[in-house]
C-alpha cells in the first residue's frame, strides 16, 4: 500500500441472478490518493461483478504491470484481466496475451474510451468487451461512499441494483466490443 492510501472497507452482499453468484465479501480497499471516489467504486463494482474463486485487487494504479482486479487459477496462472477507467492499447495488449480473458470497467464516456485505441494493436482485441453504467450512476454511488460502506450488489438480466449506505441505484451494464 503507497502512502498516503486511504483505507476503505466494504461489507458486500452480492446475488448475480445472471450468473448464479451469491456470496458475502468483505473487502479492504486501498484508494490511493491519485485515484478519484469514482474510479475506486469502479474498482470495487468490477470485482463484485467478476467474483469468482481467485479473484483479488491488484495494486492497481500504484502497479504498471497489473490491472486494477485480476483472478488467478490455483497455480497461480492470471485467467482474467480485468482492467478500470481507460487504459492505454498497451496494457490490454500484455493483459490479453497473459490472460485467457480481458475486460474493462469504465466510469467514463466508453465511446472516447474505445477511440483512444483505434489504430493500436491490441491482442484478441475482438474477444475484448468493455462494461459501461449509465451516465451519472457511478458519480451518485461516490457521493454516498464513506470509509465504512454496506452495499448490496443485485445483478440481473444485466441491471445492476446498487445500495450503498442506504443509498439505492440502478444502472443497466452496458456491453462494448472494441
Amino acid at each position: 500500500m503507497a502512502i498516503g492510501a486511504v483505507i476503505h472497507t466494504f461489507a458486500v452482499y452480492l446475488a448475480d441472478v445472471d450468473r448464479g453468484v451469491y456470496e458475502e465479501i468483505t473487502l479492504r480497499v486501498a484508494r490511493q490518493s491519485s485515484e478519484t471516489d469514482a474510479f475506486m467504486i469502479t474498482r470495487v463494482l468490477a470485482y463484485c461483478l467478476e467474483f469468482e474463486e481467485g479473484i483479488a485487487f491488484s495494486e492497481g494504479i500504484a502497479s504498471a504491470d497489473e490491472p486494477a482486479v485480476l483472478v488467478r487459477d490455483r497455480t497461480g496462472a492470471v485467467t482474467a484481466w480485468i482492467e478500470v477507467g481507460s487504459p492505454d492499447a498497451a496494457r490490454l495488449h500484455f493483459g490479453s496475451k497473459l490472460a485467457d480473458r480481458t475486460v474493462v470497467y469504465t466510469h467514463r464516456d466508453p465511446a472516447k474510451v474505445i477511440a483512444q485505441w483505434a489504430g493500436k494493436t491490441i491482442h484478441r482485441a475482438d474477444e475484448i468487451v468493455v462494461h459501461s453504467f449509465d451516465r451519472g450512476f457511478v458519480d451518485d454511488a461516490a457521493a454516498v461512499l464513506e470509509r465504512r460502506n454496506t452495499m448490496t450488489v443485485s445483478v440481473t438480466e444485466r441491471q445492476l441494483y446498487l445500495e450503498l449506505n442506504g443509498t439505492t441505484l440502478s444502472s443497466g451494464i452496458h456491453d462494448h466490443a472494441i
